[in-house]
């Protein structure tokens, strides 16, 4: 099975600083702008922003 360009694998990164990420598949055609989820970091120990990066 082909994977399909219209969800394509992203890298969501901690907008704290820390380096921490995580890895997700998203939606281009719901979601064309670059993705924002509030998840939690644990080298800051909080819930913080994570965007995506390309």
């Amino acid at each position: 099975m082909a994977r399909s360009e219209a969800r394509p694998v992203v890298t969501l990164r901690s907008t704290a600083g820390t380096g921490q990420a995580y890895v997700t598949r998203k939606s281009r055609r719901n979601n064309p702008d670059r993705l924002v989820l509030r998840k939690y970091d644990p080298a800051a120990g909080k819930h913080v922003l994570f965007r995506e990066e390309r």
